[in-house]
């Protein structure tokens, strides 16, 4: 279910603080739920997945989206194979 439009997007307390004062330019979060927005353009954020931070660079096309989109939490899968 999406979230209404009367509340607007959600972004975490504190990772909207730390956009507006602007400290670092590399932003550690593990706030995946935050939805981006227009601020955050041109930032570098540091999105930790459950083991690792992953650095994303927000571009313009990424507004609207969660940041944990650009993070994924799970390898790759492929069978090995054997040898004979």
């Amino acid at each position: 279910m999406s979230r209404s439009k009367w509340k607007g997007p959600f972004v975490h307390a504190k990772l909207f603080k730390d956009i507006k004062k602007r400290r670092k330019n590399d932003v550690e979060t593990v706030s995946r739920r935050s939805t981006i927005i227009p601020i955050f353009i041109g930032t570098n954020f540091n999105i930790y997945n459950g083991k690792k931070f992953s650095k994303v660079v927000v571009s313009k096309e990424m507004v609207g989206f969660k940041l944990g989109e650009f993070s994924p939490t799970r390898k790759k899968f492929s069978f090995k194979k054997k040898n004979k």
